[in-house]
């Protein structure tokens, strides 16, 4: 049995240890790290994953970015301990945490990632949609979690500030 909750303050630096065992050492070098500079996660979709003694085994951040300066939300990175790979803790986090962003009236979601992993969730390749580099542009996937919210939504990817919250939003 495992406990989701909303990560706080106080997991954060287990949430970053968690991500440095998951995670190659040059992970911050990666382009979706630099959109994350300087930049709070999303309040309420960061998520992490606890087993019945409260050791963390999985979590999961999201960041606002602009795409061609429309607002989006960039998924990632969401992580797995070793120890708990393969019980299907990804797979609810994410599941759990773009039902969270729905109800929180987020439109649209994406990442870079494998396809195959992510298109079970409904992610698929960005048209358009240009990550800074050197990123594969084949491993740009989206998700939009109201109908047409990635319609007309192309251009560069960059940082953005705090999102603004809200039913209906565009993001």
């Amino acid at each position: 049995m495992f406990r989701v909750a909303e990560e706080t303050a106080e997991d954060w630096w287990e949430v970053e240890a968690l991500y440095d065992l998951c995670f190659a050492p040059g992970r911050s070098a990666l382009s979706s790290y630099r959109l994350r500079e300087g930049v709070n996660p999303v309040p309420g979709l960061c998520l992490t994953a606890r087993d019945g003694d409260g050791i963390l085994a999985a979590a999961i951040r999201y960041w606002p970015v602009l795409v061609g300066g429309a607002p989006a939300l960039l998924l990632g990175p969401v992580a797995v301990h070793p120890t708990r790979q393969g019980e299907g803790l990804g797979a609810m986090l994410i599941r759990e945490s773009l039902e969270r962003a729905r109800v929180l009236g987020f439109g649209r979601v994406m990442l870079v990632g494998d396809a195959p992993y992510y298109g079970r969730f409904g992610f698929e390749k960005l048209e358009g949609v240009e990550m800074p580099p050197p990123t594969n542009p084949e491993r740009v996937l989206g998700i939009a979690l109201v109908p047409g919210a990635w319609q007309d939504v192309s251009g560069a990817v960059t940082r953005a500030g705090p999102p603004q919250g809200g039913t209906g939003r565009a993001v």
